[in-house]
């Protein structure tokens, strides 16, 4: 899975992760665009001349080869055949111009507008979030959890609250009692598209805490809400918004751990938190809601407002977007309006962002078989889930008596199995690091790394509700139904870890829009299937209610052996993947000349006297 995002990246086969790293940004010193005379070069935060060696060390027969790759994507026109659809031609381009801008080393050349000098991250820069301490990573992972905490609490809190809901506001029919959970997930649907690419030309930062400010406002709207209507459009506000974590967390992530074995370990902890929202907030919402209905959001704008204090001191993790702050600074402190960061020289406007950025995540679940089938996998699970918001009070009010509070407490058998899941997530990956030491052949193939959890999680899913359907009944202690919680849970994750961390490693580059589309296209199944699970129990029974769904997942169970038999051949085909690994081929064969050429006697590079200028912040 040789689709990287840090060019640098050497095929590497790091036990439980993928071959190459997740980055923004790349080692490389300030390096100049060909386009006037006088070059001027810098490096390592230094200005010097470049030299007439430095500057023929990527040249063949008098022309730079780089230079050519790089105008063909400032021109828009892929080396591409011509049977390819446009769809290709869009995918192969867009692959081309985020990997001249991610790997920051040698950046699209525009030698129509002169001479420009393009800076990128030195080696062992502390402004490089790769090179942060660690007690500042374990701080962004920190926030990255509790903005997504809030975001799938927000998403269940009115499951218990629903009795209280309808008397509050006369609502007879079930079908709307349904709503404030289903609108709050559609618009999970419409919000990841937007945020996960803007979060890659804008930086996390930004995308991040004004959206989750706007989740609290919002929030309080539900709280304060005059009539249903209003309350319903406060829903599917507040879930437009939350989305914005889920679907950047993960570049989040990948923007501050190069390593593959610490970045999959927090993905891991990170995606076991994401399950424990849903769990807590019908246990919230059942006991607090006898006092009022309104008492559950006002404790949820209290959780958001503490936690948008905690997001709000968060740095910028984004290395484009931090190398463009600090072009602006050099440019006011040097006078030299031909300092640029490579995110600066991107097309843009409504255009490219229409047809580009937003349409990326549209593009990679119509035309990526790997996100295409582990979208349809997760849309089922993941509707499955929250169909049981549904289920359980059938189960536990309706044929063991539970009252309100006490029949959200069965949900925390699903969190004990999600947490469960990190135990086996961590042993698996202990595994392949002996293995790897070992040199067994195996840990080549990189479909191994994450696929078997998805294939041990798939079956777990399909037995725990089975046992759910079967075992609820007036003659079966109520324990026995619940315990079905822990293997659903450990299943349910172990299905996520695998499968997101897979189309991760695929889509590195890619990471936010490839989980865009898997969110998206989730939440639409969440949204809806919902809607239909009273029904549905009602009319078959809750055994083969619980049956039919079942027998639907252990038919999505097979996709994970058909990526570790196929996989290697999809991602041949795949045009994102085929573009990036030739880009990574060209780089590193450049990056062997830079080295041969930087050893050689007599090269050297001369200082300077004018440092990069820092913020505070920064330094």
């Amino acid at each position: 899975m040789h689709c990287s995002k840090n060019a640098p990246a050497t095929p590497s086969s790091e036990p439980g992760n993928s071959s190459a790293s997740l980055s923004a940004h790349g080692p490389f010193a300030l390096e100049n665009i060909p386009g006037g005379e006088g070059e001027d070069d810098v490096r390592g935060g230094t200005t010097g001349v470049k030299t007439p060696q430095s500057s023929s060390t990527r040249q063949e027969d008098g022309r730079t080869a780089q230079s050519e790759e790089s105008t063909a994507i400032e021109d828009g026109t892929p080396s591409l055949t011509p049977q390819h659809s446009r769809h290709h031609q869009v995918d192969a381009t867009d692959a081309k111009q985020r990997y001249q801008l991610e790997r920051d080393g040698n950046p699209p050349p525009n030698p129509r507008k002169g001479s420009k000098i393009i800076i990128s991250f030195p080696r062992g820069d502390p402004e490089n979030p790769y090179n942060w301490p660690t007690r500042r990573k374990i701080f962004v992972l920190f926030v990255g959890i509790v903005s997504v905490v809030n975001s799938t609490l927000g998403s269940s809190l009115p499951a218990g609250a629903t009795h209280y809901l309808a008397d509050y506001y006369h609502i007879t029919s079930q079908a709307q009692l349904v709503l404030p959970i289903s609108l709050f997930l559609v618009g999970y649907v419409f919000g990841p598209v937007v945020f996960a690419p803007l979060s890659e030309t804008y930086g996390r930062r930004i995308v991040m805490v004004s959206t989750f400010a706007l989740f609290t406002i919002f929030t309080l709207g539900c709280a304060v809400a005059p009539n249903w209507p209003f309350f319903l459009v406060f829903r599917l506000l507040c879930g437009i918004t939350a989305s914005s974590a889920i679907a950047v967390v993960g570049g989040l992530f990948a923007d501050i751990y190069n390593d593959p074995i610490t970045r999959g370990r927090a993905m891991a902890f990170f995606m076991a938190a994401t399950a424990c929202g849903p769990q807590l907030a019908p246990i919230i919402s059942g006991y607090i809601s006898v006092i009022t209905w309104r008492w559950t959001f006002w404790v949820g704008l209290i959780i958001a407002g503490i936690s948008l204090a905690f997001l709000c001191l968060m740095r910028e993790t984004y290395g484009p977007a931090i190398l463009k702050r600090r072009a602006q600074r050099m440019r006011q402190a040097t006078g030299n309006p031909n300092i640029f960061a490579p995110i600066e020289l991107e097309k843009k406007g409504t255009k490219q962002m229409i047809t580009i950025t937003l349409t990326r995540p549209v593009r990679m679940f119509l035309f990526e078989a790997i996100v295409l089938f582990t979208c349809l996998y997760l849309s089922i699970a993941y509707a499955i889930f929250y169909l049981f918001f549904e289920a359980y009070p059938l189960i536990f009010e309706g044929i063991y008596g539970f009252d309100t509070g006490t029949a959200g407490l069965p949900f925390l058998a699903i969190g004990i199995g999600a947490f469960l899941s990190v135990g086996v997530f961590l042993y698996w990956d202990s595994v392949l690091m002996r293995a790897k030491k070992a040199n067994a052949p195996w840990t080549e193939v990189e479909e191994y790394r994450r696929l078997p959890l998805a294939a041990l999680g798939g079956p777990l899913y399909v037995i725990s509700l089975f046992w759910l359907g079967w075992t609820s009944r007036s003659d079966i202690h109520w324990i026995v139904p619940i315990l079905s919680g822990i293997p659903f849970g450990l299943g349910f994750m172990l299905v996520f870890m695998s499968l997101l961390n897979y189309i991760t490693d695929a889509y590195e580059i890619f990471a936010a829009s490839a989980m865009a589309a898997t969110s998206a296209t989730r939440s639409t199944f969440g949204a809806v299937l919902p809607i239909a699970g009273r029904p549905m129990y009602n009319n078959l029974g809750i055994a083969w209610a619980s049956s039919l769904l079942a027998f639907l997942s252990l038919a999505m169970s097979i996709i994970p052996f058909a990526f570790i038999k196929y996989g290697d051949r999809i991602r041949a085909n795949s045009n994102f993947c085929r573009e990036l690994q030739e880009k990574k081929k060209q780089y590193e064969a450049e990056q062997e000349r830079e080295e041969s050429i930087a050893s050689s006697p007599g090269h050297e590079i001369s200082p300077s006297d004018t440092p990069i200028p820092r913020s505070k912040e920064e330094v």
